[in-house]
């Protein structure tokens, strides 16, 4: 499961805006900002449009694995 931290931390990442996600995967920045907030607030699809958006741009979503989920540049 993708979280909101998740979202926001891959964004910080890439020194990217919401409004840039935004255009990335065709939402409204509004969308955006609710799912960085509350990802159960969007559907299902547009997390996931979000998340590839980032993992296209070089970011790597970490799995809970008992430190919990994060993300990461590859490299």
């Amino acid at each position: 499961m993708t979280t909101p931290e998740q979202l926001r931390a891959a964004r910080a990442l890439l020194g990217i805006s919401q409004a840039d996600i935004a255009d990335m995967t065709g939402r409204t920045t509004k969308t955006i900002r609710r799912a960085e907030t509350d990802a159960d607030a969007v559907a299902a699809a547009t997390i996931a449009a979000i998340r590839a958006a980032l993992e296209d741009a070089g970011v790597e979503f970490i799995a809970e694995n008992g430190g919990g989920p994060g993300v990461r540049l590859r490299k």
